[in-house]
């Protein structure tokens, strides 16, 4: 048991602490180019996260909330105050992860570039694909995560477009890859747990 867990009393199965409600993590698809595969990773880290029964997981499209560039004039401000509710109302994330020239989307920038206290004092872990895993796209998120105050979790499931899709398009992951999304979120929702009781 990690000392995290120690120290909180924590389990796999914990859904509350201290009387408050189920942690609520947002699984944030990071792409949204017609014919992106994000959606497919997205529904299998979910489908494994539901197994666990220690938070409640939602699935998080930024392709939904139609956000304009940043500073962009007559950008829909409903759809930006509907991100900044969406995104306070989590206390931990896993990020859905493609690399785009050795870096992350520029949709994901941008979203992530809206907010700032939204994300401050909480967790993540990052679930990445593409050509060598999205392993470059996962070292620029984390610095940009720890600008935000966002304590990103170390083990990191790595997908590769080679070996864990089918013609590059269907995800048909490893079965080493459950284990390790299983590791990533034991270290998630313990942190989480604990960023918890320093947030207002």
């Amino acid at each position: 048991m990690s000392f995290i867990k120690k120290i909180f009393g924590l389990d796999n199965k914990t859904q509350e602490i201290g009387g408050n409600k189920m942690l609520k993590i947002g699984i944030v698809l990071g792409s949204t180019r017609e014919g992106r595969v994000s959606p497919q990773v997205g529904e299998w880290v979910k489908e494994l996260a539901d197994k666990r029964g220690d938070a409640e997981y939602e699935i998080i499209d930024i392709a939904d909330f139609k956000l304009p560039l940043l500073g962009e004039a007559g950008g829909d401000a409903s759809g930006a105050a509907a991100w900044s509710t969406q995104i306070n109302g989590c206390d931990g994330f896993v990020f859905i992860v493609q690399e785009y020239n050795h870096s992350i989307t520029g949709a994901l920038k941008n979203a992530v570039d809206y907010l700032r206290d939204e994300w401050n004092n909480k967790a993540a872990g990052i679930v990445s694909y593409g050509s060598v895993g999205g392993a470059r796209a996962t070292e620029h998120l984390r610095g940009i995560l720890s600008e935000l105050q966002v304590a990103h979790v170390r083990v990191h499931p790595a997908l590769s477009l080679f070996t864990d899709f089918e013609n590059g398009s269907v995800l048909k992951p490893k079965d080493e890859q459950e284990v390790s999304v299983s590791q990533m979120l034991d270290q998630v929702i313990p942190w989480t747990t604990a960023l918890k009781t320093i947030r207002k």
